[in-house]
């Protein structure tokens, strides 16, 4: 065997046995380890921290339904169970988590709308009026970590529970109180948490699968949406409503 074949087996081998290394890092102890991750101290606010075990993946067929942002099992429950009381399940269809929203905020937040990419964020900072919407030093992803974590406190402190645990009447009553502005905040109101939440929830439901919500389509089909159409050529000379079968972005990425 030449020495050139050697040198190339070598490399080879080295290759292989580094792959098994970084997998076990990422399978074993870099991510797996991400489930006990501490809290952050934002502002003078420190967000709770947790050890509880990652909550089960929600499965489906959607490649884009992975976690981006959080890393907090607990804060991620509480998510889920404020956004199924701002769009909840009924006769007409799925709620938030069925549509997958809680996704597609995870992956907002993840991204430049969660840093505030766009947005300028200089001092100083004063006080927004009622009229002035989003006014906080804190960027957007920050923003859900105090808001979550306050729904969470404040939960126990009216209820003696974790906020996904209560009646839902329970989780609308404290969701009132942060929309009304009663319950204080570090760095932001309750009112701006809250309108950002509702904002996002109803984006999820309505925004094209391709970003993490509106699973299956489920939303657009509930208002009979017809999603993202190539073209309405053959339907613009008709005289009746057309109901149309919905297709999203990802339809174009496959024809």
């Amino acid at each position: 065997m030449s020495q050139k074949t050697k040198s190339s087996l070598s490399r080879r081998k080295f290759i292989q046995n580094s792959s098994y290394v970084a997998g076990g890092l990422i399978g074993g102890g870099l991510l797996g380890g991400l489930g006990g991750i501490v809290g952050r101290n934002i502002f003078g606010h420190e967000t709770a921290t947790t050890t509880a075990t990652p909550s089960k993946r929600v499965a489906d067929e959607s490649y884009n339904h992975a976690f981006m942002y959080f890393t907090n099992p607990a804060q991620f429950e509480v998510l889920k169970a404020a956004i199924d009381r701002i769009y909840p399940e009924d006769e007409n269809g799925p709620g938030a988590t069925g549509l997958g929203v809680h996704f597609f905020i995870d992956h907002q937040l993840a991204g430049t709308y969660g840093h505030n990419a766009r947005d300028y964020m200089q001092g100083p900072f004063a006080a927004g009026s009622n009229f002035q919407g989003y006014q906080s030093p804190l960027k957007r992803h920050q923003v859900f970590d105090v808001g979550l974590d306050a729904l969470q406190t404040y939960s126990q402190s009216q209820y003696k529970k974790a906020f996904p645990d209560i009646t839902d009447d329970q989780k609308d009553t404290i969701l009132k109180a942060f929309a009304e502005d009663k319950v204080p905040l570090k760095g932001v109101t309750s009112k701006t948490f809250f309108s950002i939440l509702r904002a996002l929830t109803l984006e999820g439901v309505y925004s094209d699968p391709l970003y993490g919500g509106n699973r299956n389509m489920e939303g657009w089909k509930m208002k009979k949406f017809p999603g993202s159409q190539m073209a309405y050529i053959n339907q613009i000379e008709s005289k009746k409503f057309k109901t149309m079968k919905p297709q999203s972005l990802n339809k174009h990425f496959n024809s």
